[in-house]
């Protein structure tokens, strides 16, 4: 399977840091003067479920079919959520929403703004919390023998703790924690359990629907963890170079090393100029030879991660792309099995 190699020439967008306070409140976002265009967007009297990205409004769908009204937020690999600027029709969005899907872990804080301006009393899913790595999370283990999940006395706590914490305190950014969880499928597993649960209180004559929906999202979320499971023995302990940690919950599952200097990611992630020695650093790891993949950000990049593509193609190193919004076209599923698919040919390249 070809792979998607991402060249030197191509155009990305600097990563923007997001500056607190200057994100929402109601003068702001009725002046804006740009209005996104939310995908999916209803007012039919169904249940309105909003998420703050198409990778969480695809997981919806996915389990919902069209059961439910779903606006996704931010639905194209041209925005960042991390810079991304809400617009007044995005506040009315969230007004009407009756359940709110965000990451969480202060990936999307565009969402908690727009709550606080909207005034919104919707339940609440935060990604980020059914995250094993998340803070003080100790929960979220299967039952056995429960194929979807309904018994989670320690997601349900989650849940409540959240819908309690309205102001969303805790959501900024936690040093040394990676906000991208999905690229955790188990973590997504969770996250589509918690979903469901909702659904099912929202519209409690869809319940087939949605354990059926469900039931279907987990097979697949399984699929993807056998692949995972495949490439780790193939490959467990193969160096790899990452620009950002966008994908290390999946290239983790796969059983491979990330080397990249953790000055360095954490520079690119932030927007900030890489150290000289730094990247310097970066080269020669490069240069030896023993790095079988690099992975970048599709939707974000600069000079740095620009030399260490060509870095990498100098030395004969397959460069693989990994973005942070749904591609047009792709399911969640079909999208991480991609993923998963590029990554195996580059490491056996």
């Amino acid at each position: 399977m070809a792979r998607k190699i991402l060249t030197p020439w191509k155009t990305l967008t600097p990563r923007k840091t997001l500056i607190p306070g200057a994100l929402l409140g109601a003068t702001a976002l009725v002046l804006a003067g740009c209005a996104s265009t939310p995908t999916d967007a209803t007012d039919d009297g169904a249940v309105q479920v909003v998420a703050s990205t198409s990778v969480y409004g695809d997981i919806v769908r996915a389990i919902a079919g069209d059961a439910v009204g779903v606006t996704s937020i931010i639905s194209s690999t041209s925005q960042d959520p991390h810079s991304y600027e809400a617009s007044a029709s995005d506040q009315l969005t969230v007004s009407r929403a009756d359940l709110i899907i965000e990451n969480g872990g202060g990936y999307d804080v565009f969402i908690d703004g727009l709550i606080d301006a909207s005034g919104s009393t919707a339940h609440v899913i935060t990604a980020a919390e059914y995250s094993h790595d998340w803070p003080d999370n100790e929960g979220h283990d299967h039952a056995e023998g429960d194929d979807q999940g309904d018994d989670h006395a320690d997601d349900t706590a989650t849940e409540d703790a959240a819908a309690d914490d309205h102001d969303h305190a805790g959501h900024d950014h936690i040093e040394g924690f990676n906000e991208h969880v999905w690229y955790d499928p188990h973590t997504v597993e969770h996250v589509a359990e918690a979903i469901a649960e909702e659904l099912t209180e929202l519209v409690p004559g869809e319940k087939a629907t949605f354990d059926s929906g469900l039931a279907d999202f987990v097979a697949g979320i399984g699929d993807l963890e056998t692949s995972l499971a495949d490439v780790a023995a193939a490959h467990e302990g193969d160096k790899i170079f990452v620009t950002e940690p966008v994908p290390l919950y999946l290239t983790a599952a796969a059983g491979l090393e990330n080397v990249t200097p953790e000055a360095f990611s954490e520079a690119v992630e932030e927007g900030q100029d890489v150290p000289p020695a730094t990247l310097l650093e970066a080269t020669r790891l490069l240069d030896a030879g023993d790095v079988r993949a690099v992975i970048v950000n599709a939707q974000t990049g600069g000079a740095e991660t620009t030399q260490v593509i060509q870095t990498a193609e100098a030395a004969g190193i397959p460069v693989v792309e990994f973005s942070e919004i749904l591609p047009d076209g792709q399911s969640y599923l079909t999208w991480m099995a991609q993923n998963i698919d590029d990554l195996e040919a580059a490491l056996a390249s």
